[in-house]
């Protein structure tokens, strides 16, 4: 038998998602986010972006020895 209204968790979600969409109104887009290769070379042994995943392979810089303390972080990107 169909109800006219909402009760219990069904109406707490309900209204849970009605508030998060009047807050994301508000809120700036997140920026884009992008997977970027970091690791450390002989010219700069600390940490530093190497290049877009993609177009650099992490693998290939460490298992040539280009490279080493390569990961693979996701870097938000003003467009």
């Amino acid at each position: 038998m169909p109800r006219g209204y909402m009760e219990g968790p069904a109406a707490e979600e309900a209204e849970r998602r009605a508030e998060e969409a009047a807050r994301g109104k508000d809120e700036p887009p997140a920026p884009d986010v992008y997977p970027a290769v970091y690791g450390c070379t002989e010219d700069d042994p600390e940490p530093h972006f190497l290049g877009w995943l993609g177009r650099v392979d992490p693998d290939e810089l460490f298992a040539g020895g280009a490279a080493w303390g390569v990961t693979v972080r996701r870097v938000a990107v003003d467009e």
